[in-house]
């Protein structure tokens, strides 16, 4: 069992930075592919971006390209997402996931996450 915790949410203006992070809670954190994943009211939750057990591979959706940044630290469990120059349509709750595939495959489908935290909100105003 993992249980994911993000922090760091919160209010922001548009062009400002913000970073959340997850914790996890497992022994074998380096064999789970992290991703984030938003998900904005009365919309189904969008993929943001994806690393690799060793934080060698990483690769996001083309809305955060250039501006978010995914990084892991596999001896402290976490994984964080530096999100900068934040556009009012970043304005979601952000969920940490964990995805258990062997091959380490970096995945996008939010189907293939197994564990997922309970969000935090991150909104941005303009």
């Amino acid at each position: 069992q993992v249980q994911l915790v993000e922090s760091g949410g919160g209010l922001v203006q548009a062009g400002d930075s913000l970073r959340v992070s997850c914790a996890a809670s497992v022994r074998t954190f380096s064999r789970y592919v992290m991703g984030w994943v938003r998900q904005t009211p009365g919309k189904e939750r969008e993929f943001v971006a994806v690393i690799s057990w060793t934080g060698t591979n990483t690769y996001y959706a083309d809305s955060v390209k250039g501006r978010f940044t995914i990084s892991r630290d596999n001896a402290k469990n976490t994984v964080t997402l530096q999100m900068n120059s934040l556009k009012p349509e970043d304005t979601a709750v952000y969920y940490c996931a964990a995805d258990s595939n062997v091959l380490g495959v970096l995945r996008q489908d939010q189907d293939d996450y197994d564990y997922w935290g309970h969000g935090t909100q991150v909104t941005v105003s303009s």
